[in-house]
Protein backbone atom coordinates (compact mmCIF):
# COMPACT_ATOMS: atom_id res chain seq x y z
CA UNK A 1 0.00 0.00 0.00
CA UNK A 2 1.23 3.41 -0.87
CA UNK A 3 1.74 5.75 1.53
CA UNK A 4 -0.78 8.11 0.60
CA UNK A 5 -2.85 5.28 0.47
CA UNK A 6 -2.04 4.58 4.07
CA UNK A 7 -2.48 7.75 5.16
CA UNK A 8 -6.58 7.96 3.85
CA UNK A 9 -6.97 4.71 5.78
CA UNK A 10 -5.54 5.94 9.14
CA UNK A 11 -7.73 9.08 9.01
CA UNK A 12 -10.74 6.52 8.14
CA UNK A 13 -9.98 4.06 10.53
CA UNK A 14 -9.93 6.97 13.35
CA UNK A 15 -12.45 8.66 12.23
CA UNK A 16 -14.60 5.61 12.54
CA UNK A 17 -13.25 5.11 16.63
CA UNK A 18 -14.17 9.05 16.88
CA UNK A 19 -17.72 9.09 15.53
CA UNK A 20 -18.39 5.95 17.26
CA UNK A 21 -17.34 7.39 20.78
CA UNK A 22 -18.40 10.89 20.19
CA UNK A 23 -20.88 10.94 17.10
CA UNK A 24 -20.25 12.97 14.15
CA UNK A 25 -21.07 16.63 15.44
CA UNK A 26 -19.18 16.24 18.81
CA UNK A 27 -15.52 15.02 16.64
CA UNK A 28 -13.71 17.36 16.07
CA UNK A 29 -11.14 17.15 12.93
CA UNK A 30 -8.63 18.65 15.09
CA UNK A 31 -9.10 15.12 17.34
CA UNK A 32 -8.89 13.04 14.42
CA UNK A 33 -5.70 14.40 12.90
CA UNK A 34 -4.15 15.02 16.09
CA UNK A 35 -5.05 10.88 16.66
CA UNK A 36 -3.85 10.23 12.92
CA UNK A 37 -1.07 11.88 13.45
CA UNK A 38 -1.73 14.00 9.94
CA UNK A 39 -1.39 18.05 9.41
CA UNK A 40 -4.83 19.58 9.06
CA UNK A 41 -3.49 20.74 5.69
CA UNK A 42 -2.80 16.87 4.66
CA UNK A 43 -6.60 16.17 5.31
CA UNK A 44 -7.95 18.51 2.55
CA UNK A 45 -5.53 16.27 0.52
CA UNK A 46 -7.84 13.33 0.83
CA UNK A 47 -11.35 15.22 1.66
CA UNK A 48 -13.08 18.48 0.62
CA UNK A 49 -15.11 18.74 4.01
CA UNK A 50 -15.86 16.88 7.17
CA UNK A 51 -18.82 15.69 5.30
CA UNK A 52 -16.70 14.03 3.09
CA UNK A 53 -14.56 12.32 5.75
CA UNK A 54 -17.95 11.31 7.52
CA UNK A 55 -19.56 9.60 4.27
CA UNK A 56 -16.08 7.97 3.25
CA UNK A 57 -15.56 6.58 6.78
CA UNK A 58 -19.41 5.32 6.36
CA UNK A 59 -18.22 3.54 3.36
CA UNK A 60 -15.40 1.99 4.72
CA UNK A 61 -17.37 0.63 8.03
CA UNK A 62 -19.72 -0.68 5.41
CA UNK A 63 -16.73 -2.38 3.70
CA UNK A 64 -15.78 -4.51 6.73
CA UNK A 65 -19.02 -5.17 7.99
CA UNK A 66 -19.90 -6.60 4.71
CA UNK A 67 -16.97 -8.74 4.74
CA UNK A 68 -17.78 -10.33 8.03
CA UNK A 69 -21.00 -10.92 7.26
CA UNK A 70 -20.37 -12.50 3.83
CA UNK A 71 -17.38 -14.94 5.53
CA UNK A 72 -20.02 -15.82 8.21
CA UNK A 73 -23.10 -16.24 5.97
CA UNK A 74 -20.81 -18.10 3.24
CA UNK A 75 -20.12 -20.55 5.06
CA UNK A 76 -22.01 -23.83 3.02
CA UNK A 77 -20.95 -26.50 5.52
CA UNK A 78 -23.46 -24.68 8.01
CA UNK A 79 -26.98 -25.02 8.07
CA UNK A 80 -28.32 -21.18 7.26
CA UNK A 81 -29.65 -20.59 10.72
CA UNK A 82 -26.85 -21.93 12.52
CA UNK A 83 -24.50 -19.21 10.21
CA UNK A 84 -27.10 -16.70 10.68
CA UNK A 85 -26.73 -16.95 14.97
CA UNK A 86 -23.13 -17.21 14.60
CA UNK A 87 -23.36 -14.03 12.81
CA UNK A 88 -25.05 -12.09 15.90
CA UNK A 89 -23.12 -14.20 18.64
CA UNK A 90 -20.04 -12.60 16.76
CA UNK A 91 -21.71 -9.25 17.04
CA UNK A 92 -22.55 -9.76 20.34
CA UNK A 93 -19.04 -11.07 21.75
CA UNK A 94 -17.31 -8.12 19.64
CA UNK A 95 -19.42 -5.32 21.42
CA UNK A 96 -18.78 -7.08 24.83
CA UNK A 97 -15.22 -7.04 23.73
CA UNK A 98 -15.21 -3.48 23.37
CA UNK A 99 -16.62 -3.04 27.05
CA UNK A 100 -19.45 -2.62 25.82
CA UNK A 101 -19.33 1.34 24.05
CA UNK A 102 -18.39 0.59 20.60
CA UNK A 103 -21.80 -0.43 19.05
CA UNK A 104 -22.76 -0.27 15.70
CA UNK A 105 -21.54 3.21 13.70
CA UNK A 106 -24.78 2.86 11.44
CA UNK A 107 -27.17 2.94 14.17
CA UNK A 108 -24.93 5.11 15.99
CA UNK A 109 -24.91 7.80 13.37
CA UNK A 110 -28.39 6.94 12.00
CA UNK A 111 -29.80 8.25 15.06
CA UNK A 112 -27.81 11.79 15.20
CA UNK A 113 -27.47 12.28 11.21
CA UNK A 114 -30.80 11.01 9.51
CA UNK A 115 -32.65 14.34 9.85
CA UNK A 116 -29.52 16.81 9.92
CA UNK A 117 -28.30 15.44 5.92
CA UNK A 118 -29.74 14.14 3.45
CA UNK A 119 -26.47 12.54 2.23
CA UNK A 120 -25.83 10.43 5.17
CA UNK A 121 -29.46 9.86 5.28
CA UNK A 122 -29.34 8.15 2.04
CA UNK A 123 -26.16 6.66 2.69
CA UNK A 124 -27.25 5.37 5.53
CA UNK A 125 -30.42 3.65 4.53
CA UNK A 126 -28.52 2.08 1.67
CA UNK A 127 -26.49 0.56 3.96
CA UNK A 128 -29.38 -0.79 6.20
CA UNK A 129 -31.13 -2.27 3.53
CA UNK A 130 -28.04 -3.91 2.02
CA UNK A 131 -27.48 -5.11 5.38
CA UNK A 132 -31.14 -6.37 5.10
CA UNK A 133 -30.98 -7.88 2.04
CA UNK A 134 -28.06 -10.31 2.92
CA UNK A 135 -29.98 -11.66 6.12
CA UNK A 136 -33.01 -12.02 4.17
CA UNK A 137 -31.44 -13.86 1.42
CA UNK A 138 -29.88 -16.69 4.15
CA UNK A 139 -33.16 -16.85 5.79
CA UNK A 140 -34.63 -17.73 1.85
CA UNK A 141 -32.49 -20.49 2.10
CA UNK A 142 -33.32 -21.58 5.32
CA UNK A 143 -36.86 -21.81 4.03
CA UNK A 144 -36.01 -24.08 0.87
CA UNK A 145 -33.99 -26.31 3.43
CA UNK A 146 -36.80 -26.78 5.28
CA UNK A 147 -35.08 -25.16 8.92
CA UNK A 148 -37.92 -21.94 9.14
CA UNK A 149 -41.52 -21.87 7.69
CA UNK A 150 -42.16 -21.19 4.08
CA UNK A 151 -45.16 -19.09 5.06
CA UNK A 152 -42.88 -16.25 6.62
CA UNK A 153 -41.73 -13.29 4.60
CA UNK A 154 -38.07 -13.43 4.43
CA UNK A 155 -37.58 -9.82 3.91
CA UNK A 156 -40.15 -8.91 7.03
CA UNK A 157 -38.26 -11.20 8.87
CA UNK A 158 -35.15 -9.93 7.66
CA UNK A 159 -36.10 -6.19 8.71
CA UNK A 160 -37.13 -7.48 12.01
CA UNK A 161 -33.94 -8.84 12.55
CA UNK A 162 -32.04 -5.74 11.74
CA UNK A 163 -33.79 -3.67 13.57
CA UNK A 164 -34.53 -5.80 16.44
CA UNK A 165 -30.51 -5.74 16.76
CA UNK A 166 -30.14 -1.86 16.19
CA UNK A 167 -32.64 -1.51 19.21
CA UNK A 168 -30.95 -4.20 21.05
CA UNK A 169 -27.45 -2.36 20.97
CA UNK A 170 -29.03 1.03 21.90
CA UNK A 171 -29.97 -0.77 24.86
CA UNK A 172 -27.14 -2.97 25.48
CA UNK A 173 -24.93 0.89 25.39
CA UNK A 174 -27.46 2.06 28.03
CA UNK A 175 -26.88 -0.75 30.23
CA UNK A 176 -22.92 -0.89 29.46
CA UNK A 177 -24.13 -4.62 29.15
CA UNK A 178 -24.24 -7.25 26.74
CA UNK A 179 -27.51 -8.56 28.46
CA UNK A 180 -30.11 -6.79 25.68
CA UNK A 181 -27.82 -8.37 22.96
CA UNK A 182 -27.79 -11.76 24.19
CA UNK A 183 -31.45 -11.85 25.20
CA UNK A 184 -32.51 -11.07 21.72
CA UNK A 185 -30.43 -13.31 20.25
CA UNK A 186 -31.82 -16.29 22.57
CA UNK A 187 -35.53 -15.39 21.40
CA UNK A 188 -34.78 -14.82 18.20
CA UNK A 189 -33.33 -18.03 17.13
CA UNK A 190 -34.99 -19.95 20.04
CA UNK A 191 -38.91 -19.54 19.98
CA UNK A 192 -39.47 -16.63 17.46
CA UNK A 193 -37.39 -18.24 14.01
CA UNK A 194 -37.72 -22.01 15.75
CA UNK A 195 -37.81 -24.90 12.89
CA UNK A 196 -41.47 -25.64 11.27
CA UNK A 197 -43.46 -28.49 13.58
Amino acid sequence: MRDRDRTREVLLEVGRKVFLEKGYNAAGLEAVLRTAGVPKGSFYYYFGSKEEFGLAVVDSFVRDSSEQLEATLSERGLPPMVRLRRYFDASAERFEAGRCRSGCLIGKLSQEMAEQSEAFRTRLSEALDAWTDRLAACLREAQEGGELRADLDARALAELLADGWQGALLRAKTLQSPRPLRSFVDLMFGPILRPPD
